[in-house]
């Protein structure tokens, strides 16, 4: 304990410690992987390619099928939800795990409009690929540069 100097005030150092320790605790709350779950949502690793003429979406689903995956597309906006359920087998109990149930649903803005009836998705080895054809007028196309 600490008397300051016109002692009339009382200064606890006990009050710095318990300021740094939740310093602390929120340092490595943020510093933590983000693919894990807070609360109810998820994030999911993702990212988008272009090679020209379309944009290949993938995202990691460990443990999800095409039954647990819904994909919508509105416009420039592509929208993924989805739920995972984890039971123990019957006769089991779970001691530790890492892959809780959740529910999740994200939307990413694609930087070009594409062609929503020949978009294709499909789920291999718990990564989903979304294949998103540009429309044509969203292609690039090379220029001929003619001499005059």
């Amino acid at each position: 304990m600490f008397w300051t100097r016109n002692y009339d005030r009382f200064f606890d150092w006990r009050e710095f410690d318990r300021a740094f320790a939740l310093l602390d605790a929120f340092r490595r709350e943020s510093e933590a992987p983000t693919y894990g779950t807070t609360g109810r949502e998820a994030w999911l690793n993702a990212g988008l390619e272009d090679n020209g003429t379309e944009y290949v979406f993938h995202a990691d689903f460990p443990g999800l099928t095409e039954s647990d995956i819904e994909i919508f597309l509105n416009q420039d906006v592509l929208t993924l939800k989805g739920e995972r359920t984890v039971e123990a087998p019957e006769g089991y109990s779970v001691h530790r795990r890492e892959r809780p149930s959740m529910k999740f649903s994200r939307s990413y803005t694609l930087p070009q409009a594409v062609d929503a009836e020949k978009t294709m998705a499909r789920v291999n080895a718990g990564v989903l690929t979304v294949t998103l054809p540009k429309l044509p007028e969203s292609q690039p196309r090379q220029i001929t540069v003619k001499t005059a």
